[in-house]
């Protein structure tokens, strides 16, 4: 649950820059880049929350406090998003660092994380196709979006 929580503080940056850059009048932010980014984050927060709450499921835990742990485990995002849309207003230059440690840190808890738990099961085709699934996904949100 920390590592997906953990996760979400980079993703809700990310957004929250995007549209931080698009408010700051950045000539190469787009609403359709923002927007795209924004939808692809948050089709991946769906498996994000089942990661959370499965596990706790299989411990016993009761389905309503699975829910909420999921959900809580996503709050710190919209949190994150509204200070990356801060800083992008008020300190402008910072935008390609924000940009490149939220990309930084969501590929290395993937790497970390959510691969080796995935692969664990020992069903290493089904999770990897659901994988390439997803990131096919995000590539046709960003060519039909952005």
């Amino acid at each position: 649950m920390l590592a997906i929580t953990l996760h979400n503080i980079p993703e809700g940056l990310a957004v929250g820059v995007a549209f931080g850059a698009l408010a700051y009048g950045l000539p190469t932010a787009s609403l359709a880049g923002a927007v795209s980014l924004a939808i692809g984050i948050g089709l991946q927060n769906f498996p994000e929350g089942f990661a959370v709450s499965m596990p706790l499921r299989r411990e016993g835990v009761s389905p309503r406090k699975c829910f909420m742990m999921g959900q809580m485990s996503a709050v710190v995002e919209p949190i994150a998003g509204v200070i990356g849309a801060w800083a992008v207003m008020i300190a402008q230059p910072i935008l390609p660092y924000a940009l490149a440690f939220a990309a930084g840190a969501m590929i290395f808890v993937v790497v970390e994380e959510v691969i080796p738990e995935a692969q664990r099961s020992g069903e290493t085709n089904i999770t990897t196709m659901a994988a390439m699934l997803g990131f096919a996904i995000m590539m046709i949100l960003d060519v039909a979006l952005g």
